[in-house]
């Protein structure tokens, strides 16, 4: 190997130890005892690693519930929005109407407006229609995300508008070269919709707080910040409570991840 590639290989090695420590330690001190964490310097290892505060989340703290809640919201999260952005990304990209392009221009311009400005004007609005409280309203804002079809119409733009022609001619309705064409063929890119749709809606942590109002309809997120408050000192449970939060959309990730870095490439050249 020559010297270069070595040093690059060995600066990667780094950098990917660097950002997983944090991962590895907040492992680490979940398996310790109560009040092992706090000693000085802090241990790397548990000296007797135990699941004391995994049993305590799940059976004294009902933290299987909020687990439940976030898997359900983010699963449906992701269903919606994957049934009511795809169909409206591959209409800007490959279906024409008057206004369409002007329409696209307006929606991608309000990418720069934070979300957080648009979150007591919905609250108002969903309550006024009894939504608050109710996993209805935390499933809202997901419902269609201008990001989400931005990406799909640019994926959606690389195929071939011969293609669609031809399949006019054959006689196939717009809903059979959708479901039959169209689908296959963005495959990568729902699924880079979808890990982020379901990432985002798990991790949600503002949103869920506001319209959430019933502690046994917290989120995960929701529910760790509460039980933070009254064990703020208990370093244990809190990291395994935070390995609980990651480790299930970690996984999903890495399932994935080939798809979402094919997604990613692919939208971002597309013209």
């Amino acid at each position: 190997m020559k010297p270069r590639d070595l040093l690059l290989n060995l600066g990667v090695a780094a950098i990917g130890l660097i950002v997983l420590f944090p991962l590895a330690w907040m492992v680490s001190v979940s398996l310790m005892s109560s009040g092992e964490a706090a000693n000085f310097p802090p241990p790397l290892i548990p000296s007797a690693p135990t699941l004391e505060h995994y049993r305590e989340l799940f059976v004294e703290r009902g933290m299987g519930r909020y687990v439940f809640n976030s898997f359900a919201l983010a699963t449906l999260a992701t269903g919606l929005a994957l049934l009511f952005t795809v169909p409206a990304g591959y209409a800007f990209a490959k279906l024409r109407f008057a206004g369409r392009d002007r329409l696209f221009q307006l929606l991608v311009a309000a990418l720069v407006v934070p979300a957080q400005i648009g979150t007591l004007p919905l609250f108002l609005m969903l309550k006024s229609v009894g939504l608050v409280n109710t996993y209805a309203g935390a499933l809202v804002p997901w419902l269609a995300s201008i990001f989400g079809l931005f990406l799909v119409r640019q994926y959606a733009l690389s195929i071939p508008d011969e293609m669609l022609e031809a399949a006019r001619v054959d006689g196939a309705t717009e809903g059979q070269i959708f479901r039959r064409i169209v689908l296959p063929t963005l495959t990568p890119i729902l699924v880079t919709l979808a890990l982020f749709v379901f990432l985002g809606s798990w991790n949600d942590f503002l949103w869920p707080l506001i319209i959430l109002t019933d502690q046994s309809n917290y989120t995960l997120p929701v529910a760790l910040a509460a039980l933070s408050r009254e064990h703020v000192q208990d370093i244990e449970m809190m990291m395994a409570g935070a390995v609980i939060t990651v480790a299930p959309v970690l996984a999903l990730f890495l399932a994935l991840q080939r798809f979402y870095i094919r997604g990613m490439l692919a939208g971002s050249v597309k013209g």
